[in-house]
């Protein structure tokens, strides 16, 4: 892989594989993305050799053929609050363990030169064999993102691993001092979706929990539920296995997103009546808050909207009226328009369900082959017949549309007799 590449950079006399390409090359794990520190050269004489400039605030190219990135080696010097308050020297004289001194974690502060050697300053590689997430110099604390990263690496990584003690400290550090204050929304966003994607999400928030970045799950804490129905403890613990649940069973981002929220309401139905009655309603305008304080998407504000507010119908489904039945699949879920989404839902009530402890973890739940056939039984309806019957008899308007949806009921009715 390397030699290939690096040949087609043979203009160039000091360039070497950086970060994560490094890392996963050494934990034996396929990376698609490629790169690359050049060390001694100017911005002028890579635009000579026919590298593209895209980098803003810094000096980073595309090379010419492969379009992989190639940044020339810097330093950064912090100047202000938050993400962009720094102030970025590229210049020849930059070596390449001043550009990796700057870099986040241990892990991905090693270099490769063209022949394969390991160019590693900071004891990355010993760091890796003990899987131990440490940062790399005090550099770290200059940006807050890096306290997301971290978290999203555990979750990537997994319970194997820890966060070194001195690493941990200086995360504490930068949050009393109010450095994470700054972090924008969007970043936020965008790191919480990479880790609810990762193999072990809980440990995301698990990790960031006492950082005061996402309130509605603190608030879960010590928040007591029915042991009879929850045995595993609090509404937090609940939730983190409910998402941890969703990607065991690898189930999309729409899901997970379905299963982190899902339980919003009950801390507000806790505080204001002792109990978690109602704790669904109240929880979609928790998650509109939280939906619009971090950016995230309208659709999966939506699923998790609705999620909060009909989890429980599905869980009780099999005692559900046919008329009750139809009311929230039909015209809550509006899953006759929207099946992927309904499929979606109704995977996040399966986590919801087996997400209480290891003794339930594998507990089948039959409301979801309930559910999923009575919205087939609707989808093979032939609704255009049924309304010219409508007409036939008469109906106009108003009618039409209650005409259909008694004989959807009815339709319901049938299966669930069936």
């Amino acid at each position: 892989m390397s030699k290939e590449v690096f040949t087609q950079a043979k203009d160039l006399s000091q360039v070497y594989l950086v970060g994560g390409a490094v890392r996963d090359k050494l934990l034996c794990i396929d990376s698609t993305d490629n790169d690359y520190v050049v060390v001694g050269e100017t911005v002028e004489n890579m635009l000579a050799l026919g590298y593209l400039p895209v980098g803003a605030d810094f000096p980073v190219f595309l090379h010419p053929k492969t379009r992989e990135e190639y940044a020339l080696a810097r330093t950064e010097r912090k100047v202000g609050v938050g993400y962009a308050g720094f102030v970025t020297e590229a210049d020849t004289s930059v070596t390449l363990e001043q550009d990796l001194a700057r870099r986040d974690l241990t892990i991905n502060s090693i270099a490769m030169d063209s022949s394969g050697q390991l160019i590693d300053p900071y004891n990355g590689q010993q760091d890796l064999k003990q899987k131990i997430l440490r940062h790399t110099t005090d550099a770290f604390a200059e940006d807050p993102v890096r306290v997301l990263r971290v978290a999203r690496f555990l979750a990537r990584f997994g319970p194997e691993w820890t966060i070194h003690p001195s690493t941990v400290d200086l995360m504490k550090s930068m949050h009393r001092a109010g450095e994470l204050q700054h972090l924008v929304a969007e970043r936020v966003w965008k790191e919480m979706e990479k880790a609810l994607m990762e193999p072990h999400p809980s440990l995301f928030f698990k990790t960031l929990i006492d950082f005061d970045l996402f309130p509605e799950l603190q608030a879960m804490q010590s928040v007591p539920q029915p042991k009879q129905h929850h045995p595993e403890g609090d509404v937090f613990i609940h939730t983190m296995l409910v998402v941890q649940r969703a990607a065991d069973l690898k189930f999309d981002l729409m899901t997970r997103f379905a299963a982190l929220t899902h339980d919003f309401g009950k801390p507000i139905a806790y505080e204001q009546q002792g109990n978690l009655h109602g704790h669904e309603a109240l929880g979609m305008s928790v998650i509109d808050a939280f939906c619009e304080r971090l950016r995230v998407p309208n659709k999966l504000k939506a699923i998790g909207t609705l999620m909060s507010e009909n989890h429980t119908k599905c869980h009780k489904i099999k005692e559900l009226k046919p008329a009750t039945i139809h009311r929230f699949m039909v015209e809550k879920m509006n899953a006759l328009k929207q099946p992927e989404r309904f499929l979606q839902f109704v995977n996040a009530c399966i986590c919801d369900s087996q997400g209480r402890g290891p003794t339930l973890v594998n507990r089948p739940y039959p409301q979801a082959q309930l559910a999923l056939g009575y919205l087939a039984a609707l989808q093979a309806m032939d609704n255009k017949q049924i309304i010219k019957e409508a007409i036939s008899l008469g109906k106009t308007g108003v009618e039409l549309g209650e005409y259909l949806r008694n004989a959807q009921i009815d339709c319901l009715r049938n299966t669930y007799l069936a």
